[in-house]
């Protein structure tokens, strides 16, 4: 789908495209979404005091996000395969910042190291490297500095023709808000509706000892999507006074 077909389709957004140019183009395919439902203080001890933990059926969630990042390029230049491919994981949460509903990382993970230190330079988003395979049916990731630990066995299900309003509001977000010294930086993203899957899990190994208490082998709602393409704009930097770490 080409990008001007991609930014045609929008009526499922919250709100109207940025009347600006976009800036980078980029796919995430092959996603597998684990989400829990989570305890909000013990949340709220991970996110900034600027940002409001959003809520649905008056509880917060925290996701985590296994996929194949491709085609990762800035506007009117091509794909480069070497640092424009490569298996991540994010772990996110929920929030809203002065009324707009978006995400924002806890922790992101590159499986290419050039890859992860680019995009940390460039975003000023969160990412570390960790050592990924990923093959049919199976996600490996490993962090040995962290011991960060995830091992998915999955098969996908039937595909999810009727959304509920957790399926939506858990995957359908536009928006995203990440701290970065006295700044909130917010950036704007556009793609299709995801296309979402049951997923089935067998011998999970989910071990993140900084988030022991939001993360379990058990999520309470899983996703499968084949994938979107996904266009970004440039940051904006929100100037506040402190920023929690």
């Amino acid at each position: 789908m080409r990008t001007k077909e991609i930014i045609k389709n929008n009526k499922h957004r919250p709100w109207k495209i940025p009347n600006k140019k976009w800036k980078y183009y980029q796919e995430w395919n092959n996603a597998i979404f684990l989400h829990w439902k989570v305890d909000y203080n013990e949340l709220k001890k991970f996110v900034p005091n600027e940002l409001e933990i959003d809520l649905v059926d008056q509880s917060p969630w925290v996701s985590l996000v296994a996929f194949t990042m491709e085609k990762i390029r800035p506007r009117n230049l091509p794909a480069i395969s070497t640092i424009s491919n490569f298996d991540e994981i994010n772990i996110r949460t929920y929030v809203r910042y002065k009324g707009k509903a978006g995400v924002y990382f806890l922790n992101i993970e590159a499986g290419k190291r050039i890859s992860s230190y680019l995009a940390k330079k460039i975003s000023e988003l969160p990412y570390s490297y960790s050592k990924m395979k990923r093959s049919k049916g199976q996600f490996i990731s490993k962090n040995n500095k962290l011991n960060d630990i995830f091992n998915a066995e999955y098969t996908i299900g039937d595909k999810i023709r009727k959304k509920d309003e957790n399926d939506l509001w858990l995957t359908e977000r536009y928006a995203l808000f990440q701290n970065s010294k006295s700044y909130i930086n917010e950036y704007d993203i556009h793609h299709i509706e995801w296309p979402v899957y049951e997923v089935n899990l067998k011998n999970t190994s989910i071990k993140y000892p900084k988030f022991s208490n939001l993360l379990t082998n058990s999520p309470d709602k899983r996703h499968y999507s084949t994938g979107v393409q996904v266009i970004a704009w440039g940051g904006r930097k929100h100037k506040t006074k402190i920023i929690k770490q």
